[in-house]
C-alpha cells in the first residue's frame, strides 16, 4: 500500500476538519496518482469531502470504529481486519457491497492472498488511518510545503522515522508565496 498527504514544515495534514491550503498543483499530484486506483480514509476525511461524498472514479473504502456506519459507492470497514478482507474481495463490486451486506464469503485465491494489488492502494487520511496503517504501506508520496501552520492533525514524521528514507524529491515550487516539493519515501529494505 501507498500514503499520500501533503504536509506543513512539522508534518502537519490539518486543522479543525480541514486541509491547512489546497494547492492546485498538489490536487493535480493526488489525482495522477489516485484515479482509477482504490483509497482508504477515515469518517472524518470523508466527511470532510463536498457533500460527504466518496471521491469520483475510484473505489473508496471508509476505515472507522462504528460497525454501523454506512455510506453510497464506498465499502466501510470497522477494522483493519475487515480492511484486508475486502481488499482481498475479487471485484470492486463485491467491495461496494460490503456496506449493504456486512458478512459475505469473499472471494480469495487458493492461498488467501490478496487478490487486488496492493500497490493500487492509496491510503489518504486522515492523521489516526495514517498511523493505523503506516506498518504495511512501503510508499509515501508527500508533499512537503515550507511553512508551518496552525494545526490539529500530523501525519507520522518519516524523516524522524528509521524505517523510512527520502527517495526522490522535485525541484522546488511556489504557489503564490508558498514553497512547496514533491517528495516519495520509501521503506527501507530488511537487511538479511
Amino acid at each position: 500500500m501507498k500514503m499520500i498527504a501533503a504536509v506543513d514544515a512539522k508534518w502537519a495534514i490539518g486543522n479543525k476538519g480541514k486541509l491547512l491550503i489546497s494547492i492546485p498543483q498538489d490536487m493535480k499530484h493526488f489525482r495522477a496518482h489516485t484515479l482509477g486506483k482504490t483509497v482508504v480514509m477515515g469518517r472524518k476525511t470523508l466527511e470532510s469531502f463536498p457533500n460527504q461524498k466518496p471521491l469520483p472514479d475510484r473505489d473508496n473504502i471508509v476505515l472507522t470504529r462504528n460497525p454501523r456506519y454506512e455510506v453510497k459507492g464506498a465499502a466501510v470497514a470497522s477494522d483493519i481486519d475487515e480492511l484486508f478482507r475486502i481488499l482481498r474481495s475479487g471485484s470492486a463490486d463485491a467491495r461496494a457491497q460490503r456496506t449493504a451486506g456486512k458478512g459475505q464469503s469473499d472471494e480469495t485465491d487458493a492461498g488467501g492472498t490478496l487478490l487486488q494489488d496492493t500497490d493500487d492502494v492509496y491510503v489518504i487520511g486522515g492523521e489516526t488511518i495514517y498511523r493505523q496503517l503506516l506498518p504495511y504501506c512501503d510508499t509515501a508520496y508527500i508533499t512537503k510545503i515550507d511553512y508551518a501552520y496552525e494545526a490539529d492533525a500530523y501525519f507520522p514524521n518519516l524523516d524522524e522515522d528509521p524505517e523510512w528514507e527520502l527517495a526522490d524529491e522535485s525541484d522546488e515550487e511556489t504557489y503564490f508565496n508558498v514553497c512547496y516539493t514533491f517528495c516519495t519515501y520509501r521503506r527501507k529494505a530488511e537487511k538479511v
